[in-house]
This record gives C-alpha cells, structure tokens and sequence, in this order.
C-alpha cells in the first residue's frame, strides 16, 4: 500500500507560480500512474492531469492546459505539479491520487491528504 502526502501548496497572486509535490512511501512511485485532482469550496472534485506509469504520458483538463505541468521523479519517487499563470478560478485543496488499474479506466485508490492553493486576485 502507497502513502501519498502533498506539499508545495500556498497564497500567491494571480499570475504566479507554484510547484506542488507528491511523495510517497511504502511502495515505489512507478508502480502506479497518478494523478492530480483539486475541490474548491462548495465544488465537486475536478481532475487536472495525469501521467502515465510507462513512458510519462500526460493528460490535463482543458482549464489548465498550457498552464500547468506534470511530472514525475520515479527516482525520489515523487510527483510534481508545476502551476504557471495562476488565476483565483484555481483556488482549491489539491490531491494527488495513484491509480492502481493495469490498463483501461483509471482506478485511483490511494489519495493525499491535499495541499491548499490560494489565489488572490
């Protein structure tokens, strides 16, 4: 079983960065694709991207494409989110999630405790 802790998460102003990480332990980071998901207030949970376990195939939401990037360490087994251009629409509690399905529909089993992104405008 995977444990996932997120880290990284803060205020900033609209247009700035952040970088979360996602770093695990108890099992090895490249056994699983994974994911980042964020829930806003009121809100229902959002998928932003995922990267695959081979290769680092990436996918994202059409609201933070070209902004935000995905990326993994398999050697610090940990995850990243590298967020660019920040806007208060992106304020959320961010989670990271391993997906434990070996092909097809993702089955994200194990999730952080989340890392909240605020952004003021």
């Amino acid at each position: 079983q995977v444990r996932l802790v997120e880290s990284g998460g803060g205020l900033v102003q609209a247009g700035g960065s952040l970088r979360l990480s996602c770093t695990a332990s108890g099992d090895t980071l490249q056994s699983y694709g994974m994911a980042w998901f964020r829930q806003a207030p009121g809100k229902a949970r959002e998928f932003i991207a995922a990267i695959s376990r081979s290769y680092g195939l990436t996918e994202y939401a059409t609201s933070v494409k070209g902004r935000f990037t995905i990326s993994r360490d398999n050697a610090k087994n940990t995850m990243y989110l590298e967020m660019n251009d920040l806007k208060p629409e992106d304020t959320a509690a961010y989670y990271c999630a391993a997906d434990v399905a070996p092909r097809g529909t993702p089955n994200y089993a194990y999730w952080g405790q989340g890392t909240q992104v605020t952004v003021s405008s």
